[in-house]
């Protein structure tokens, strides 16, 4: 091949046979623009019954996958059903005074299991005809009465019929709370179908009857017979049955104690279900209508409530937790429970408004410790808050007892004379009721006379220090700040501490803790805890208790509390008021029984002028002759009946003028004056009246 000559070979179309399309191969011409609009108003008729089919089968089966998914992830939550039991009947706590005698219950207040064969035939049938008509025809759960609940609710706009059958009820009631959530629904209609499969009508129904709740703290209907009826559910007639029935719905709303009109109603509303499904006669639904049910009187409101309550926080700190009925023996004495009550409603029922006192509370105590009253308010059923262990207010006068203690205990008299004159601690100048002076006192006669600048004097002699650590050691366990102003009973206490605390000088001079329980047994008689009754050692010498416990009698004789004389009883005490009248105190002794009484209001507001020495004397004076009548007289220890000092008021002092003593009030505090306060001199405010409260305690103390 030559070098001009090119060896490549161009391609040819014109012969290649490997190269041609057959007519079977060739494109299709395209449709004409007729035939093309024809198939397109064909298709889409096709095409939409075919997608129809095909989404309403997927949305079913993605229905299906969520179902299958929902009760999974129910079930994933719930304990194991083999593991699942029916739970025991909450333990029930019953509460009895230092003789036996039933004082309250305590628990989830269950009444004794009541089988369904014991019970009148009209008794399920109510709670049937109510609550659950189909209950012997479904599984648990009932599409019907779910369906017919949901067509009345739409109807009426909101919830007027629920459709939980009994089966539902009673699964939410054992295992589950009470929140409204859709998981918590599902996990309640597995657990129907759980107890359908595991027991039995009649068992389900007996288990409903003896757990459900009924109001007024009652769980179970033979607990919620005593507690209406004061009978056994066992006797219960048609017209009780039928208002027992109607509360379930609503327990708390349509308990008959605080709402018996709409329990009648209700009531008949069951009555009239209990007809229209043949269960009573129209005659029987007319007579029970005619004759509703009477309510017993309630004593669940009464004061001794305030003690059950302090006796279940005791009870925790002392057995732990419960799974037993037990039998708590307290210190409480039911008789002088009952007084303690009356004495403090009385007083304020008929003085109370006039003085602007709205609450109270009392302690009484033996000089051992032992609880033997407490009332915590005016009205349990309007408060439950208790005042005489969870309240801490200011003693004013009534702490000063600790400041005379200290001074004794470093080596003064009763009648070791002191000034009473002004005091100025840098720019704090703390003054007596009425600003009246009375020179050269006894320590007997300031104490009796509540003289607030011997009071800071002393204070400042022995150190604030001094007389913090003594309180505490009788007892006070409240944060107390050790300023002048512990003088005046600016640092705030409860009241079962400063009664507690003053059963040291009515015992002598031992160390006491105030206590209530004194034994627990179980159901079957086994001693689950016993008080142990050893002392706890002596705290003040007895030379120092025989004086104080003679200088506090002059109180009662001569001083601020004369009207809390006891006749034949050698008594002691203390009153104090604080300051602008917002509480009244008065704590007095005898060698049996040492009593506390508080007044005041809860939000710190001012009475009208109620001082220690006025309306909590009353009430002690009148708790106390009752508390004391029939039981042999004694002497406080180391003090005479007469009053060993009592001569001293009479000009037998020397060295202090005779002078009268002061008027009942003179325990009140001074009015306001524009002083300023020394630094760290003033006590805790508790929040009444910000910087101007904090400035007039600690001028003028809370007496």
């Amino acid at each position: 091949m030559g070098r001009g000559q090119s060896g490549r070979r161009e391609p040819s179309f014109d012969h290649s046979p490997e190269l041609r399309v057959s007519a079977g191969e060739r494109a299709a011409p395209a449709p004409s623009p007729r035939r093309r609009r024809k198939r397109k108003g064909r298709g889409p008729r096709r095409s939409f019954f075919g997608r129809l089919v095909y989404w309403s089968l997927v949305l079913g089966l993605w229905l299906v996958i969520g179902a299958v998914g929902s009760v999974v992830y129910v079930g994933a939550h719930l304990p194991p059903i083999q593991s699942l039991e029916i739970p025991k009947r909450p333990p029930s706590i019953q509460i009895v005074d230092v003789e036996g005698r039933p004082l309250a219950r305590r628990g989830d207040l269950a009444g004794a299991p009541t089988a369904l064969k014991e019970l009148p035939t009209y008794v399920p049938r109510a709670f049937i005809a109510i609550e659950d008509r189909r209950f012997y025809e479904h599984y648990g759960v009932d599409p019907m009465g779910i369906g017919r609940a949901a067509v009345a609710n739409i109807l009426h706009r909101g919830v007027a019929q629920g459709g939980s059958t009994i089966t539902q009820q009673l699964a939410k009631n054992l295992f589950l709370t009470q929140e409204r959530t859709v998981t918590r629904k599902l996990q309640e209609v597995l657990l129907a179908l759980w107890l359908e499969r595991k027991y039995s009508k009649t068992e389900i129904l007996e288990l409903y009857l003896n757990r459900v709740y009924f109001g007024a703290g009652a769980y179970g209907i033979e607990q919620a017979s005593q507690r209406y009826f004061g009978k056994s559910a066992k006797q219960i007639t048609l017209a009780e049955a039928a208002l027992l029935a109607g509360l379930v719905k609503s327990p708390s709303r349509l308990a008959p104690t605080r709402n018996f009109d709409a329990a009648e109603q209700r009531a008949k509303i069951v009555l009239a279900a209990m007809a229209d499904l043949r269960f009573i006669t129209p005659a029987n639904e007319r007579i029970a209508v005619a004759k509703p049910p009477r309510i017993v009187p309630q004593a669940g409101n009464g004061a001794v409530n305030y003690v059950a309550d302090w006796v279940m926080d005791v009870l925790n700190d002392v057995l732990g937790h419960i799974e037993e009925d037990i039998v708590v023996r307290t210190t409480i004495d039911s008789v002088l429970q009952a007084n303690a009550e009356k004495a403090l409603t009385d007083e304020l029922a008929a003085k109370g408004d006039k003085g602007n006192v709205s609450q109270g509370a009392l302690v009484a105590m033996s000089p051992d410790g032992a609880v033997r009253a407490m009332v915590g308010g005016r009205n349990y059923a309007d408060s439950q808050f208790n005042r005489a262990v969870a309240a801490k207010r200011q003693p004013g006068s009534a702490f000063k007892p600790f400041v005379y203690l200290s001074a004794l205990e470093r080596g003064l008299t009763p009648d070791t004379v002191r000034d009473d004159k002004p005091i100025k601690i840098k720019n704090w100048q703390p003054e007596n009721y009425g600003h009246e002076y009375y020179g050269p006192v006894t320590l007997t006669k300031a104490l009796a006379m509540s003289l607030n600048t011997v009071s800071v004097r002393l204070t400042m002699e022995v150190t604030p220090m001094a007389v913090l650590r003594t309180a505490h050691r009788l007892g006070i366990a409240s944060r107390l700040e050790p300023n002048a102003s512990i003088a005046l009973g600016t640092s705030e206490v409860s009241m079962l501490e400063l009664v507690g605390a003053y059963a040291t000088f009515a015992n002598g001079g031992y160390a006491t803790a105030p206590h209530v329980i004194e034994k627990i047994t179980a159901g079957n008689g086994k001693v689950l805890y016993m008080r142990n009754e050893q002392q706890l050692g002596r705290i003040v010498e007895a030379r120092y208790v025989g004086m104080i416990n003679a200088m506090m009698q002059e109180t009662l004789t001569v001083g601020t509390a004369q009207k809390a004389a006891l006749p034949g009883w050698t008594a002691a005490g203390k009153t104090g008021t604080s300051q602008d009248f917002r509480d009244a105190w008065f704590v007095g002794y005898t060698a049996k029984l040492v009593t506390g009484v508080w007044l005041g209001n809860d939000d710190g507001s001012p009475t009208k002028k109620v001082t220690g020495g006025g309306m909590p004397v009353e009430i002690w004076s009148k708790f106390m002759r009752g508390a004391h009548q029939g039981v042999p007289m004694a002497s406080l220890p180391g003090a005479s009946s007469g009053g060993f000092f009592s001569s001293i008021f009479g000009g037998g002092d020397t060295r202090a003028p005779a002078r009268e003593p002061m008027a009942r009030d003179s325990d009140a505090p001074v009015p306001p004056a524009p002083v300023q306060p020394v630094a760290n001199a003033g006590g805790p405010t508790n929040g009444r009246g910000g910087l101007d409260g904090w400035l007039l305690d600690n001028l003028f103390g809370r007496r």
